[in-house]
């Protein structure tokens, strides 16, 4: 696992101003940029949307975070990070979504990475700050700060 979780997103990955016509869709770009920056396997988008279908990602505050199946694992690369902000809200399943953090991830690497990231999700400004960030190097500083404070 990377000592930060900045280390795992490709300046590539992160996207700030998406579109997405629903929920599926919001997802399908989420893996694809997955896919185009080596992380994962095509086939990796659709285990992605299974896992929404049977759990969904919604975490709250405009917030998911899309994933795929135990079925996936076998088609990620490496363990990566996407950040796909949506300035017109996504409707996922009701719920008004501005950014998905897609995961990549080989073996148990996403438990790790799910609480790193509720570092950031739980604190009410560093999620608001990930939710209107602009700029990939306000996203970068805080998915580089998660370290910081979950060893603190």
């Amino acid at each position: 696992m990377a000592d930060n979780l900045a280390e795992l997103l490709d300046p590539a990955a992160l996207r700030l101003h998406e579109t997405a016509v629903d929920r599926d869709d919001a997802i399908r770009r989420c893996g694809q940029v997955l896919v185009d920056i080596g992380a994962a396997d095509p086939a990796y988008v659709e285990t992605m949307l299974a896992r929404e279908r049977s759990v969904p990602t919604y975490i709250g505050e405009g917030v998911a975070i899309p994933h795929g199946t135990l079925a996936g694992k076998d088609l990620v690369h490496r363990d990566a990070l996407a950040v796909l902000r949506f300035p017109e809200p996504v409707d996922w399943d009701g719920q008004p979504v501005t950014v998905c953090v897609a995961i990549a991830a080989r073996g148990d690497g996403h438990v790790e990475i799910l609480a790193r990231l509720a570092d950031i999700l739980l604190d009410p400004d560093q999620a608001r700050e990930l939710r209107e960030a602009s700029q990939p190097d306000d996203v970068l500083r805080l998915f580089a700060a998660a370290r910081e404070d979950s060893n603190s």
